[in-house]
This record gives structure tokens, sequence and C-alpha cells, in this order.
């Protein structure tokens, strides 16, 4: 982490390492003989997407959708735009959404509406972090990493402006 100020640790990588394991353990249970479709949601996702399906050992397919209900900042617009859209076809498809926080739930929430109108055979929601204090819309997650509190949270994906995704570790930033 060095010596950024303002930041300070609140998951290390081991901690990280050990629920990335628990979740693979949950997914391999129920998902193991469905070849289920694993959407990543852009940009935040990629490093939990990428080490969780390295510990799952059946056949899967990968998809990446990239949602924005930002836009510079720290604080959500409540609207969501599709920056880029699926390319698979879900009808009749078991999807599991990977995503690294659920926050407002405004993001995730869309995008399992969209899938359910789609007409998937099954949509769960995978997240690596929540933050129900922040929550706007329900949302209802199969698979949880860690509950976190109010803070404004980077690295391991996670950023601000674009900055910090590259740390090891979940750090939050000093308002």
């Amino acid at each position: 982490m060095g010596s950024q100020a303002g930041l300070h640790k609140l998951l290390s990588r081991a901690d990280i390492d050990s629920a990335v394991k628990r979740l693979a353990s949950e997914i391999t249970r129920d998902y193991h003989d469905k070849n289920p479709l694993l959407i990543g949601i852009l940009k935040g996702s990629f490093m939990f997407l990428a080490d969780l399906v390295r510990l799952l050992d059946f056949p899967l397919e990968l998809e990446f959708v990239r949602l924005s209900s930002y836009g510079s900042g720290r604080q959500t617009s409540g609207k969501v735009k599709v920056v880029q859209g699926l390319r698979s076809v879900v009808r009749g498809r078991h999807v599991l959404v990977v995503e690294d926080i659920v926050d407002t739930g405004i993001t995730v929430a869309f995008l399992l509406d969209y899938l359910k109108k789609k007409k998937t055979a099954s949509q769960r929601l995978c997240a690596l972090t929540d933050k129900p204090s922040r929550r706007r819309v329900p949302a209802d997650i199969d698979y949880l990493g860690f509950t976190v509190p109010d803070k404004f949270l980077v690295g391991y994906g996670l950023d601000c402006d674009e900055k910090y995704r590259n740390l090891p570790d979940i750090c939050y930033l000093e308002e």
C-alpha cells in the first residue's frame, strides 16, 4: 500500500483470498452441473472475477457488461447507462452476475431485471462486498464475501476516478 496519504486498510489480501475460496466452494456446490454464464460487471469486478473463476473447476462461460451510474467523483447519478452490453444469448441459461460491490443496488437491480426479461433459467448475484447502509433499491445477494461500512472503498478492482484499482487490499479513503 505504500505511504499513500488518506488510505486505510479495511480488508487484507489474505481476507479477500479466504472469502473468494469460500464463495467458489458455494458456487461450485450450486452450479457444477449447470454450465452457467458468469457475467462480470466492468470495470470493478475484473480482479474478483479472475480470482474466482480460477477456483471453479467445471464448465462455464464468461461475459462482461459495463454499466455506469457514476460520473466522475463519488456520487451515483441514480441512472444506469449501458456502456457495453451483453453479446451472449442468455435465454434459458443459468446466469451468475459477479460484482465487486453492491452499494445503492441500482446497477445490479437494473441488470437482474434486464436478465429476468430475457427469460434466463435463473439469475443470481455474487458480490465480494455489500454496503447495505447506502441501499436505495433492494438487492438480494446470493453469494456474499463481506458486509462493509459506509466508507469510500478502493483497491482490488475498486477505484476512485480510475485510481487505486491495482491495490492488493481493499482500503478506504478518508473523507
